[in-house]
């Protein structure tokens, strides 16, 4: 008998998941972008013996990040919020979840917060005992500075993760340390039941949009929107020549994009009716 377990590895764009997935699995089990452009923008899974102990097969679960350059936001959320709600109606387990970072990023930029925001939304508080900090691309940096890099995630923007249980990790290129890192999940006794979007979406049959990382996606995305508009009107204020005329197409079709994002994550009216009545 195969004991099967799913470790899912998330993280923004070009963080290195394909690269780790692949990697740990000693081959090439999914496709790695090398330029500008994200490679997972969908659902991808890699099977793989445990090391040592053949009775044991991985599963890892590769999901696109936030930021992806084709696939609006809301179209992600979507993707990993059924795929979830799906396997955990299939009695599919996650072993844990691996969120990925890049080490040698000079700091957090706004689409890195948000998907760490996002992601924290997606599991919820209670799963977080269950989930790998991951830092990568220690080789594109100075140890040192990494080192620094490291305790300030810590002490600031993964610091309420720690204080739930997730533990850091380093991704250093080996296989052996990606094995390292995936080990605690493994090892770990307490069973990961769901987080929370699987809760919300299965257990209390709520829509997309109702759910925690819904709303987190709908009140970011109003806020990119909000800077879009104020730059479009100032924009449309001081139009000239054709490379401003050029900079105010783009903005608007960015801005309508986003407004359509932002539609797609409102909930349908008779759900919003029936709520009413239902105080759901």
């Amino acid at each position: 008998m195969h004991l099967i377990e799913l470790p899912s590895v998330m993280g923004p764009t070009g963080v290195g998941k394909s690269t780790f997935i692949n990697t740990a699995a000693g081959k090439v089990v999914t496709p790695v972008g090398h330029d500008l452009q994200s490679c997972t923008a969908t659902i991808q899974h890699a099977f793989c013996p445990y090391p040592g102990n053949r009775s044991r097969r991985i599963v890892f679960v590769d999901t696109p990040g936030f930021d992806d350059t084709f696939v609006d936001d809301s179209e992600i959320l979507r993707r990993i919020a059924v795929w979830l709600a799906t396997s955990y109606g299939n009695d599919m387990k996650l072993a844990g979840v691996l969120y990925l970072h890049d080490i040698s990023q000079p700091r957090m930029f706004g689409t890195s917060r948000r998907n760490l925001d996002m992601f924290r939304r997606l599991c919820g508080e209670d799963a977080e005992k269950n989930v790998i900090l991951v830092t990568t691309k220690w080789g594109d940096i100075v140890p040192d500075v990494g080192r620094r890099r490291e305790e300030q995630l810590k002490s600031s923007f993964w610091k309420e993760m720690v204080e739930h249980g997730s533990r850091p990790a380093r991704f250093e290129g080996s296989k052996e340390s990606a094995w390292e890192v995936i080990k605690p999940i493994l090892a770990n006794k307490e069973v990961l039941e769901a987080i929370r979007i699987q809760q919300e979406m299965v257990d209390l049959g709520k829509m997309i949009p109702e759910t925690d990382a819904g709303n987190t996606l709908r009140a970011a995305l109003k806020e990119v929107a909000a800077t879009h508009r104020r730059a479009v009107e100032g924009l449309r204020a001081g139009v000239g020549d054709d490379e401003e005329r050029q900079r105010l197409k783009e903005t608007e079709k960015e801005l309508r994009e986003l407004l359509k994002q932002i539609e797609d994550l409102k909930l349908p009216f008779m759900k919003r009716f029936l709520s009413l009545f239902t105080g759901r």
